[in-house]
């Protein structure tokens, strides 16, 4: 999906984004996209990892 946008259209996206938050706010909005992508990702490895460990305690 990513490739059929191309450089032109990430530029009219980011350009849309500006416009709807203002410059001051995308800051704010940027870190608490991180954060949450942080938390996500977090979450899905421990959940990987409590799969991982009840697959071995089942070999035993």
């Amino acid at each position: 999906m990513l490739n059929s946008i191309g450089i032109p259209g990430l530029i009219i996206i980011l350009v849309i984004i500006l416009i709807m938050f203002g410059p001051s706010k995308l800051p704010k909005l940027g870190r608490s996209i991180g954060e949450s992508m942080k938390n996500f990702k977090d979450s899905t490895k421990g959940v990987l990892d409590e799969e991982e460990d009840s697959k071995k305690a089942e070999k035993m």
